[in-house]
């Protein structure tokens, strides 16, 4: 399916996970930045917000799947489609995977996650060295979220300011 421009709801869920992933990101850096009671307060927002980002992110799946996406501009080079198209679908896993490892995580451990008071299910049996491979794997994905987000904004910016081709703004 193709459409001339991201619909309404698309462009809701785009911009108000963008700000999600980044503040996510930054609670992140500074939850492990730090050793004072602050961490607590960025952990008890980090855990609901990851689950947020992860019914917002099936969400967002189900709509792109079934409203569809703008066309890239036709003169796009093959290697810059490509890159396109394999870093949202990057993107998409990053943004599904990450809070299921941190869920998974925090469950190997023992940990609750709750939101807004709902204590959700473990759903990992609690193993302390399942609990040390998922932590460093949600650092390294963290990571690279993080280089990919980079990026995907190097590229939007590339769209509105150089080629001036109309994919920044069928999303702005």
């Amino acid at each position: 399916m193709s459409v001339q421009k991201f619909s309404p709801l698309q462009r809701v869920l785009h911009w108000t996970m963008s700000a999600a992933i980044f503040l996510m990101l930054f609670i992140g850096i500074g939850m492990v930045s730090i050793i004072t009671p602050a961490h607590l307060t960025l952990l008890s927002i980090h855990k609901p917000l990851g689950i947020a980002i992860l019914i917002l992110v099936i969400v967002r799946l189900i709509v792109r799947l079934t409203r569809g996406t703008p066309p890239l501009p036709s003169d796009l080079p093959p290697p810059m489609k490509f890159a396109a198209h394999a870093s949202h679908w990057a993107l998409y896993a990053l943004m599904f995977a990450m809070p299921l490892i941190g869920w998974g995580m925090l469950s190997a451990a023992g940990d609750p996650v709750v939101v807004a008071g709902i204590h959700l299910p473990p759903i990992l049996p609690m193993d302390g060295a399942m609990h040390g491979v998922l932590r460093q794997a949600h650092t390294w994905l963290a990571l690279v979220l993080f280089a990919l987000v980079l990026a995907h904004l190097a590229a939007a910016l590339f769209h509105a300011l150089v080629r001036r081709d109309g994919v920044f703004e069928s999303m702005a």
